[in-house]
């Protein structure tokens, strides 16, 4: 057989969504390149394999390429895995299927579970059409970007999320499309907890703001009226907030960093307003 890189899908939870045909790949494969080979080990071993396993992850892709590259060339079968799910779907793999492509080498996917397309089947979109942002930034003026941007999406948008952060994300995702945006949480997707809640944004914070247990999926919903004009009007007006903010005592580059976060501004540009709002008069606290 000639070399190929074999990018397989592997369960996101329930062993019994392997297909034969996964189980076929990584049997055949002269290599499985895994994200952790410990949770890949459990996998062959469930499928009575024993093909050899390497280290594959975020951190090694770029020197790791050129390498793989050869390999592929000299007629090796290399199978790519993830943890769960799809590989270069917020996962390592991206970097090295364009090397194999570039270099005239063939690709080959083994699809297979995703959590993306198991939260979108039952979200209950229109026409299926849908975004997906995979994990956001954690801080700084790039997330208040991609939070605005989601707010002013008109389809549904798919989002990945750790335990940790799930709470204060959609709290800031319900802070930016307004009280009513609905949306979805899918927790531990095919496992035995699995739980799919949906509401509005606001009301799913207030669910989930303590501890969240397994892996989460989000899906923001696009605002009724199918357009991203209504919701945008929902987002804080950029000079309004800071000139409340610089009100109430805070210094200018404090809340310069506030509008980077919250209303998706260039570092430039939130420095520009919140120093123009230093020098207007306070409110009076009459409204």
């Amino acid at each position: 057989m000639s070399g190929a890189l074999l990018v397989v899908a592997t369960p996101i939870g329930n062993l019994s969504d392997l297909s034969p045909r996964v189980g076929e790949a990584l049997g055949k494969a002269d290599v499985v390149l895994a994200e952790d080979t410990r949770r890949t080990r459990t996998l062959l071993a469930h499928l009575g394999l024993h093909t050899p396993l390497e280290s594959f992850d975020a951190h090694k892709e770029r020197e790791a390429a050129g390498r793989i590259v050869e390999r592929i060339r000299g007629g090796a079968r290399v199978a790519l895995v993830t943890d769960a799910g799809t590989p270069g779907l917020s996962d390592p793999g991206g970097l090295l299927v364009r090397a194999v492509r570039e270099a005239g080498l063939a690709v080959s996917p083994i699809p297979g579970p995703s959590a993306v397309a198991a939260a979108m089947s039952v979200a209950g979109a229109d026409d299926g059409r849908f975004r997906f942002e995979g994990f956001l930034p954690r801080k700084g003026g790039e997330r208040g970007r991609r939070l605005a941007s989601i707010r002013d999406a008109e389809v549904p948008v798919v989002l990945f999320e750790s335990p940790q952060r799930v709470g204060r994300t959609l709290r800031e995702l319900a802070q930016a499309g307004g009280p009513t945006r609905g949306g979805l949480v899918c927790r531990e997707l095919t496992k035995v907890h699995e739980e799919i809640a949906s509401g509005t944004l606001e009301s799913l914070a207030d669910r989930f703001a303590g501890e969240v247990l397994g892996e989460v999926t989000l899906v923001v919903l696009p605002a009724a009226s199918g357009g991203g004009g209504a919701v945008a009007a929902a987002g804080p007006d950029p000079a309004k907030l800071a000139a409340r903010l610089i009100g109430e005592g805070l210094a200018p580059s404090r809340v310069a960093r506030m509008l980077e976060d919250f209303c998706g501004l260039s570092h430039n540009e939130a420095y520009r307003i919140a120093l123009g709002s230093g020098t207007e008069p306070r409110p009076s606290g009459r409204g």
